[in-house]
């Protein structure tokens, strides 16, 4: 693990067997969690399946909960950090295995895991940067809370539409693809410490559409459940705070690597 990657365990429970990947984010879903990986089955046939683990305690991810759902390997992050330190973690495990490109889904059964075939056939066609939305054509949005409808539609999304030049519509959407020509390019360098919590998402989706990198987004399905609480790990008015603040820093560009530029091509 080199400068810039959080420490994390790797637990192997099968041989590489395909292009790309799959990591599936997460920490302590429990039955949510399982109840995805089962769904996830038929497209092992596919893709290599990851768990990138920010440390559960409810015992989700034990190898006895994974191994006969396919899963082909579990990261476990053992350094401080929140999801940017378990992106980081992920591609970092997914370009030293040779990856040619990386899915990333949120790990609380919200999504339908079928769409990841869309997302590996465009990754094999070129393209760079996929984000998932379930507000394009061919999209489905289902029992989306109206709050959080009302923000991404009136902030998030034109926020970062704004900074990056390009018309994303679901940019809270963690369903999303990104090609190693992506994540190895100096001009993009994700590997920094300075991506703690919800700053990488919001950064390469902003950097990939400014350099010019081939983009462009997905339809999928994302579900909440009719009634009950809504599954999210931002909580409280703090946790709002956090995603406004690295919003912010993103859309004016504070992460751009020193002297990389910013320019298409």
């Amino acid at each position: 693990m080199g400068s810039g990657v959080p420490p994390y365990q790797i637990l192997e429970l099968g041989p590489k067997g395909h292009r790309y990947c799959v990591a599936v984010f997460v920490i302590n879903e429990g039955k949510k969690l399982l109840d995805q990986l089962e769904r996830m089955r038929p497209i092992a046939e596919e893709v290599d399946i990851l768990v990138a683990d920010g440390g559960s305690t409810d015992g989700s991810t034990s190898r006895e909960n994974l191994e006969p759902r396919r899963v082909r390997t579990l990261l476990t992050k053992t350094g401080p950090g929140r999801l940017s330190a378990q992106m980081r973690m992920a591609f970092d495990y997914a370009l030293r295995e040779g990856y040619e490109g990386v899915v990333s889904m949120d790990g609380n059964n919200k999504d339908d895991p079928l769409a990841v075939a869309d997302f590996v056939e465009a990754l094999a066609e070129g393209f760079d940067y996929l984000q998932g939305s379930r507000f394009v054509e061919g999209g489905i949005a289902r029992n989306t809370p109206a709050l959080r409808l009302l923000a991404i539609q009136l902030v998030h999304a034109p926020l970062i539409r704004h900074a990056a030049g390009f018309p994303y519509t679901d940019t809270t959407n963690g369903f999303r693809g990104y090609s190693r020509r992506l994540l190895t390019d100096p001009r993009v360098a994700p590997f920094r410490d300075v991506f703690s919590s919800y700053e990488l998402h919001y950064y390469l989706a902003i950097r990939a559409a400014r350099l010019g990198f081939e983009v462009k987004e997905i339809p999928v399905t994302r579900e909440y459940p009719a009634g009950g609480p809504t599954p999210t790990k931002i909580r409280g008015l703090g946790g709002y705070r956090i995603v406004l603040r690295d919003l912010w820093r993103a859309c004016h560009h504070r992460f751009d690597p020193k002297g990389k530029g910013d320019f298409r091509g």
